[in-house]
């Protein structure tokens, strides 16, 4: 936050990560989240650049809310005004390089419910300017989603889902309003997707996590261990079929209903690769996911 809390992953390639997006282009991947907050604009930087002229192949989604300061890389509070809002939904097609977003999420999960109110008429009116196709608000409290919900073009909620992080109240508010779960930590923020520990390094948000991050310790010296052992306890049934520990993880989020959208992060090539791979390999079955309930006590 503004003592400096890390708001990217430490070091990446830029380069890789546009070929990583245009590799999981390629493999049928047609829906990409994104935040003017993740490395303070530079994220929207780089999908834009990536998708170019394939912008219009896939389903754009970004977020505002977060105010940053892109110098430090830090962020400095937020802004819940409609006219921010507009501020910001200009700066992120500048970015993005495109004239519209197709899903534009509010990211202050604990936004009061009055002014959130105020901003989903705001969105309303990005809707009908073509500046805005669809808009969800980006929180794990399904009575604040719901108050988004009454928008005649709200589409979604993105709200945390994993194995390790199961939401029924916010799965089944999706599926009686008709809106899509769009998972964020699909993968746990790379547990299951194999991370088993060591020191973090600078820049990465997992080494000094915030509150919703959690399975991550505050000191920096990586996975929670208790975490480790719900994930050792459910890899046979997520790795059954051939999957990867991340494919079954994915495999997951779909068996929970037809409405979850998981989002995993990459930054290469491999990853983007394993990631879609999984589309092949399909959800767990019924049998699988009750597997994976008894084995976590719940």
């Amino acid at each position: 936050m503004a003592d400096g809390q890390p708001v990217g992953w430490g070091k990446v390639d830029d380069d890789e990560s546009v070929r990583a997006v245009r590799r999981a282009l390629d493999l049928g991947v047609t829906f990409f989240d994104t935040a003017d907050s993740y490395g303070t604009g530079h994220s929207e930087e780089i999908l834009g650049r990536a998708l170019g002229k394939r912008r219009d192949d896939v389903v754009l989604a970004t977020k505002w809310g977060n105010v940053f300061d892109p110098g430090a890389r830090t962020l400095t509070g937020t802004d819940d005004t409609p006219e921010y809002a507009r501020r910001a939904l200009t700066a992120s097609l500048r970015r993005l390089g495109t004239d519209h977003v197709d899903l534009y999420q509010l990211h202050i999960s604990d936004a009061d419910p009055d002014r959130a109110a105020e901003l989903r008429d705001a969105c309303e009116e990005f809707v009908r300017e073509g500046l805005v196709r669809a808009y969800g608000w980006s929180t794990d409290d399904p009575e604040r989603a719901a108050v988004f919900a009454e928008g005649p073009h709200c589409a979604a909620v993105q709200h945390a889902l994993n194995v390790l992080q199961d939401a029924p109240r916010t799965l089944a508010l999706c599926e009686r309003l008709g809106l899509a779960s769009v998972n964020r930590s699909p993968l746990a923020m790379g547990l299951l997707a194999g991370r088993r520990g060591g020191t973090l390094e600078a820049g990465d948000i997992r080494s000094r996590p915030p509150a919703w991050l959690p399975g991550y310790a505050p000191d920096g010296s990586g996975a929670d261990p208790r975490w480790l052992a719900r994930i050792d306890a459910v890899r046979d049934v997520l790795t059954s079929d051939g999957r990867t520990l991340a494919q079954g993880a994915l495999a997951w989020l779909w068996a929970r209903g037809p409405r979850t959208v998981p989002i995993p992060g990459f930054r290469t090539v491999a990853q983007a690769e394993e990631n879609a791979g999984a589309i092949e390999k399909g959800p767990l079955t019924a049998g699988q996911v009750a597997e994976i309930d008894r084995l976590l006590g719940r």
